[in-house]
């Protein structure tokens, strides 16, 4: 509960100290029982949040149906993570997986548009026309309009772009530059939200 909530549980006389109904400010030892409504209160969840870099090859089901998957990277302790968002599999980069269900929500709920920035390759240069299309009007797509931020890696090189979005749709990405004729080669994610990839190497993870 919120601490309002528990301030008010307290005045209240909703909790125990020893048997002894508690006060505001009250400060129990780690030894006391403490009871909320006549019932122990359920101790704090640790949660566990890890970075994997995702190689390119491995898919992020736990069923990879004949396919690697990121949990042949990581060590059995880590296997009950689940995957914040997907990264295909020829797509590579930044992986959270959490146990926190919370953290997963506030990072993938279109309300709180957290940006991602990604990496891409595309088979030919990008025409100036279509990158203005992507960064103004957007590409209507079946799923709705896409609108991405681009930022060129090389200033005389059309083909490497820095892809900034707060959206999540299935593959947006290479179906925005598909609709207009190329073909993304390689996709790399390099921030989720607070999260960068910073120098963890392919394969590697760490705790966040």
């Amino acid at each position: 509960m919120s601490r309002r909530a528990a301030d008010k549980a307290i005045t209240d006389g909703r909790v125990t100290v020893n048997g002894t109904v508690a006060i505001l400010g009250q400060r129990p030892k780690d030894s006391d029982t403490i009871l909320l409504d006549g019932g122990p209160i359920t101790p704090a969840v640790k949660t566990r949040t890890i970075i994997l870099n995702k190689p390119v090859g491995y898919v992020c089901s736990r069923d990879g149906q004949g396919n690697r998957t990121v949990y042949d990277l990581l060590p059995e302790p880590l296997h009950q993570l689940k995957p914040v968002g997907r990264l295909d599999k020829n797509s590579s980069g930044l992986l959270l997986l959490t146990s926190d269900g919370q953290l997963a929500y506030e990072l993938t709920h279109p309300k709180f548009q957290k940006t991602k920035a990604y990496k891409i390759a595309l088979d030919k240069a990008l025409e100036p026309e279509h990158r203005h299309a992507i960064t103004g009007r957007g590409i209507a797509l079946d799923d709705g309009v896409s609108r991405l931020e681009l930022q060129p890696l090389h200033i005389t090189d059309n083909t490497n772009w820095k892809v900034i979005m707060s959206e999540g749709r299935n593959r947006q990405i290479r179906r925005t530059f598909e609709a207009l004729g190329y073909n993304v080669v390689k996709l790399h994610r390099t921030q989720f939200g607070p999260y960068a990839l910073k120098a963890l190497k392919p394969g590697q993870h760490m705790a966040v």
